[in-house]
């Protein structure tokens, strides 16, 4: 999948000529949830189902009354984007298999939605699949380490034993 010449994000024809590409990505884990929009503006995102399914997406967003084969998806792509463009986009839009969705076609604002994010302020164009967060230690905040923060719970204790027993290693 090649990317607009004046973003580096891919396109609507982009990615809906390439849907087959997608779809096999996501299945073996090869990509995370990235935007997708005309003109280098997101307009919608695609999300692994798992990542939908994690964050609790059916309750939030609801879904689609269809799981919609990937071919589906690319020739139906353009008027999902138009419709988020009108704002007349309904729930997100799950594709895959009738048994095993895989990803998750969804508009900007829903994924915000999903994840907790806040929109952005009026004229600002956010790609929510990449924002970053001040993640610098607050004032009067200190370091603990695994061993403290576990220390008044056995089931914690427990799990972080098998899971360096896995790992073959003892300390912390």
């Amino acid at each position: 999948m090649s990317v607009s010449p004046q973003s580096d994000l891919p396109s609507v024809a982009d990615v809906a000529g390439d849907v087959a590409g997608v779809v096999e990505r996501f299945t073996h884990g090869a990509t995370h949830a990235f935007a997708f929009g005309d003109g280098g503006v997101p307009e919608a995102v695609l999300a692994s189902y798992d990542q939908y399914d994690d964050l609790g997406g059916e309750d939030k967003l609801g879904k689609y009354r269809v799981v919609v084969a990937p071919e589906v998806l690319g020739r139906q792509l353009p008027e999902m984007v138009e419709a988020i463009r009108r704002g007349t986009f309904g729930p997100p839009v799950l594709v895959g298999t009738d048994v095993e969705p895989v990803l998750v076609v969804m508009s900007t604002p829903q994924y915000r939605t999903l994840r907790g994010d806040d929109e952005p302020p009026p004229g600002v164009i956010d790609d929510p699949t990449v924002r970053t967060y001040d993640s610098a230690p607050t004032p009067g905040s200190t370091p603990f380490s695994v061993e403290e923060w576990a220390k008044d719970d056995p089931f914690t204790q427990q799990i972080l034993e098998e899971i360096r027993q896995e790992r073959g290693t003892t300390d912390g």
